[in-house]
This record gives C-alpha cells, sequence and structure tokens, in this order.
C-alpha cells in the first residue's frame, strides 16, 4: 500500500474529498481546523512576540505555515506555535486587585537605596 503526502498551506482545503483522502482529516472537519497563536524571536532578539494567528490542522502544519506566512524575509530563527485554546489570561478589568499584594512588598520598589555617584547608568 502506498501512502502519498501532499503539503496542505493556509488557506488550501481542496475539494472536501482530496482532503479527506490527502490528509487523513475528517472533511466535516477539515474547515474547522484550530486556530493556532504564531509567537517569532527575531535575529537580534531574546524574546518570542506575539506576530498573529492562523489555522492549522496540527501543531506541525501550523509551524510550516507560520514560517512561510511571519517569516518570509528572513526574519526569524524560533518559532513558536500555541493552539488557541491552551492560552489562558486574566482579566484586565481585575487589575487593581489582581496586582494588589504586590503594593505592600516594598522590598520589591528600590526607591530607598542611595546609588553611588560612579554609577552612570540606571
Amino acid at each position: 500500500m502506498k501512502t502519498y503526502l501532499t503539503k496542505q498551506f493556509y488557506g488550501d482545503y481542496g475539494d472536501r474529498e482530496s482532503v479527506k483522502e490527502s490528509s487523513g482529516i475528517a472533511a466535516d472537519s477539515a474547515r474547522d481546523w484550530p486556530l493556532w497563536e504564531v509567537f517569532v524571536r527575531s535575529k537580534m532578539g531574546l524574546d518570542h512576540k506575539h506576530v498573529g494567528s492562523l489555522h492549522a490542522a496540527d501543531a506541525r502544519m501550523a509551524i510550516e505555515n507560520a514560517r512561510d506566512v511571519y517569516t518570509r524575509r528572513q526574519e526569524g530563527i524560533s518559532i513558536w506555535v500555541v493552539e488557541s485554546r491552551h492560552i489562558h489570561a486574566s482579566n484586565p478589568d481585575d487589575a487593581a486587585s489582581f496586582y494588589d499584594p504586590a503594593d505592600d512588598k516594598v522590598y520589591r520598589h528600590p526607591t530607598f537605596y542611595e546609588l553611588p555617584d560612579e554609577l552612570k547608568a540606571m
């Protein structure tokens, strides 16, 4: 039995039967691929930055599509993809109460330190 692989690109769904045969994805779910958040680390940066979102069938496809869409000019050296349903965030409306415990820790705020005159950049 021969197995043929076809590369799928972002937005390439083809006809429903060819998608089902070539990717192993049920024809009804081929148009309902999960949303992935894309983070790219630039050549000069130390951190990954969120650059956008895309739909893909799995993580491998998401990384390949992210490479094609978000790093066309070789501006990245690393790509992270995270399925959107796995991202949880705090509510901005609750920011005051959420960050309130940090206010009573004065040792975290260096307002009472004397800096030496030799220290130019701080």
